[in-house]
Formats: C-alpha cells, structure tokens, sequence
C-alpha cells in the first residue's frame, strides 16, 4: 500500500476514533461510539499490515486469530460485574507489549540494525525507548495488581509498608539516574544493564502504586491505569514512528486523565492523594453498630405496600445490584410502578460500581429508559420531596458521613443525600461496611429500614407483592 493511502487510513481511523469517543460519552449514543472504534481500529490494522514489508503474512494472520478467539471468548464469558477487572487486565497488556516494544528497539540498536543512527536522532530514540519502556511497566504491574484486587485474588486493603511514600521518591529517582545513564552509555551493553534494572524498578514501582489504594479508589485507579496506558501506547508508537498510534494513545491517555479528573472532583479528592494511598489507610470504621443505635428491619411485602403508597420514588443503585443481576427485577418493579402513576427514577452516583457508567450499563442492559436516570447533581435536590428511595446494593455513595463526620476518611466527599426523602430501604445482604471499610450511618436513622438478603432474591420478592394486577398495567 502506497503512502499516501496509508495516511489517508490513519486520518479516517483517527476521526473515527474520535467520534468514537464523543458518542461513548452519552448513554444514547454509546452503541455507535462502540461501532465507530470498531470500524476505526479495523482500518488501522489492515492499514498497517499493508504498509510494512512482510516476507509471509502467516504469523500475523496466526496471532490476530489467537488475539480474536480469546477477545470473543472474554466478552461472551465475563459478566458485566468482571468487566472492570476485564479492563484492567487489558490495560496491562498495553504495558507490557510497550515493554516488548522498547526491547525490540533497543535490540535493534545494539545489534547494529540501525547503526547509522547517531547522536541527538540516537539520544531522541533511546529516551523515547527509555520512556515508553518506564510507563509501559509500570501499567502492566499496576493493572496487574488491580485485576487481582476487583478479582478478589488480592486485599483490597491498602497495603501501608513502612516508609511507603520514601521507597516511591527512591524508586522514582533511581530511575531517573539509569534513565540518564542509559542515554549517556547509548546502544552498549552496559546500556542493557540499566535498562534492565530500571526495568525491574518500575515493575515493582507500579505494583507498589496501585497496591498502597485503598478499595473505594479502585474505580479512579482503573481510570488512571487506562490514562497510562494511553501513554504507554502513544510511547509506543513513538519507537515504531506509527502517527496513528501516537495518536490514538494520546486520545487514550488525555481521556483517562480528564475521567480520572472528574471522579476525584466527585469524590473530592485530589489525584495526587488517591496515588500517594486513597482511602482504606485510616482504618476502619468509624464506630461500632452498637454505637450508632439499632436498625430496623423490613420484609419485602412491607416494601412493596410502601412503594403502593408513594407518589415518587428514587432508586439509587450500587455494586451489590451489579453483584446480585437485580438490574431486571429493578426495571420490573420500576416498569410496574410508573404503570401505576408513580413517578420513579434512578439516582446515579459517579463512582457507583467499580467502573464509571457501570450503573448506567446495567440498567440500560434491562431496558431502563434513558431520560429517568439522572446524575448525582441532577438529582440530589428532589431527594426532600420524594416518599421513598430504594438504596440496592450502596453504601459509600449514600453515606451522610461524608456531611456530618469531619474526621471520616470520606468526609467532603459528594454523596447521594437519600436520607433526606421520607421513607429509605436499604437492600443488603448484611451490615457489613462498604468497600472503603466505613460505617453507614444511614443504617441506623429513624426514616430507614434494611431488607437483608440477596438483592435479587429480594427485590423480586418485592416485585412478586406488588401484585399481578400492578404488573398488569404496564403500557
């Protein structure tokens, strides 16, 4: 394929790209945002392929049936609770094959591949190989030990070593020495020892990162790590002197940021606060049950005749209904509640879930309508007037800690103000604390009542009393 096509592609799957990204950005038009990265990355790669000198095709026709079989398997196997570790598990792919890049590169120099390359063009390519190398490793372990936590393989408590904050500037400075090193040695064998020990280095710098989070971090962790591995790429595409890779890392890495941004904003944390540890450091709870005072139990019947009895109703999800599928007994009793005239909407938190727009996934995958789910900001001033909220499933994005307890590890943080409505049912298995490890205190106020158990098992109880006649009237 002759240049000019070429570039015409790349230019194509960029905006493509770029739509891609404006249409995810909106529940509406996310199905086509997915279709236009589709179509985009498809141009890219055969772009690509077409344009390099290939002595035999089969190897890469090998590896992108190996690649498709296990992208097709994954995404009919994982449920749309593993999709956050699913992402995070991908983001280290990008790190690592940055990492392979890098070497690939440096080979190449070494071995007097590309010899004639001397210096400022030599020094240009060692620090882009240096760099992509550094953020590529440092994605791969990350996300590594990311997947593990959202898995369950690892604690999602944050791991506090002594001296923590010391061994990150240690590590980070050391591999700004080898960094110059390496540079300054140029394509030698001893130029391969730093690079390897810098390597090493930002292995464990990336595990140690993402380790030290706290678990009601996570979902601006697996934002940070997207963000990097944006980077990674673009890096990436800088050491093949790929336009559209550096392009599309770079849309990737900016991304990432402004999302990584926007959820700190809404949990009021800085960036740098949610990497230099994120909440889970300070303990435990807050108190004890027994010092908040007793909660009140309710069966589902009861629910369901008090939903009966509403005019408005919030329902706020959280993980635990991604955890349960309760997402189709939701849009259920929501479709048989409007049936009746009562005004029923979702509050979204966002951060609820594990990853953003998780809810917003799930109740769409149960045919929830768009216009009836509303952010945290659209929201949060109708909870006064409305009769009943339905809390399934959450528990840090409705905690009244983050309001009235200044010394909370999540104070200052914006949450769903559901205690203000009239009536609140909090479906949870038990009064087991939230990811972050902090009591609710929401539990144990006069306007609240828990319906323990499975919240699917739960809800479809309350769905079952409301009644065939209600359920009837569904248009």
């Amino acid at each position: 394929m002759s240049t000019g096509l070429v570039t015409a592609a790349y230019v194509i799957a960029a905006l493509l790209f770029i739509l891609s990204l404006a249409n995810l950005s909106k529940q509406e038009t996310a199905r086509n945002g997915n279709k236009f990265g589709m179509v985009g990355m498809g141009i890219a790669l055969v772009a690509t392929i077409l344009s390099v000198n290939v002595h035999s095709y089969i190897y890469i026709a090998v590896a992108l049936l190996i690649g498709a079989f296990i992208g097709i398997r994954l995404a009919l196997k994982v449920e749309m609770t593993q999709m956050p570790e699913l992402v995070a598990i991908l983001h280290s792919f990008v790190g690592l094959a940055a990492v392979l890049v890098g070497y690939n590169n440096f080979i190449r120099i070494y071995t007097g591949v590309e010899a004639t390359t001397r210096g400022a063009v030599l020094n240009i390519q060692l620090t882009e190989i240096v760099l992509g190398i550094f953020i590529g490793a440092v994605t791969f372990t990350g996300s590594v030990v990311a997947f593990g936590k959202l898995h369950g393989l690892i604690n999602s408590r944050a791991l506090s070593l002594p001296h923590k904050h010391k061994l990150n500037l240690a590590a980070v400075i050391a591999s700004v020495v080898l960094m110059v090193l390496f540079i300054v040695t140029g394509g030698t064998g001893s130029a391969l020892i730093y690079l390897s020990v810098m390597t090493v280095i930002a292995l464990f710098f990336g595990l140690h990162l993402v380790a030290s989070i706290g678990g009601a971090d996570m979902p601006v962790v697996i934002s940070m790590l997207n963000s990097y591995s944006g980077w990674a790429a673009a890096a990436a595409g800088f050491m093949l002197s790929n336009n559209l890779l550096i392009v599309t890392g770079a849309l990737v890495g900016s991304s990432g940021a402004i999302l990584s941004y926007i959820m700190c904003k809404a949990m009021n944390r800085s960036f740098i606060s949610v990497i230099l540890g994120g909440f889970g450091n300070e303990g435990a709870a807050l108190t004890s049950d027994d010092e908040m005072g007793e909660y009140r139990e309710i069966s589902p019947e009861d629910v369901a005749e008090m939903l009966k009895q509403s005019t408005s109703v919030i329902i706020t999800p959280g993980y635990g209904m991604a955890v349960a599928q309760a997402q189709y007994p939701v849009a259920e009793i929501t479709r048989a509640l409007r049936g009746m005239g009562i005004n029923v909407r979702f509050g979204i938190h966002p951060v609820a879930g594990r990853l953003p727009g998780h809810m917003n996934v799930l109740l769409a995958e149960a045919k929830v309508p768009y216009d009836i789910v509303l952010e945290m900001d659209e929201i949060n001033d109708d909870f006064p007037e409305t009769d009943t909220v339905l809390v399934i499933g959450a528990n840090d994005t409705v905690n009244p800690s983050a309001q009235e307890v200044p010394s909370s590890p999540i104070a200052g943080m914006p949450v769903l103000e559901v205690w203000k409505a009239q009536n609140v049912v909090v479906f949870k298995r038990s009064m087991n604390t939230g990811y972050s490890g902090v009591q609710n205190p929401l539990f144990f106020k006069e306007n609240t009542s828990m319906c323990f158990g499975d919240a699917k098992t739960s809800v479809q109880a309350v769905l079952n009393a409301i009644g065939a006649e209600a359920a009837a009237k569904i248009s």
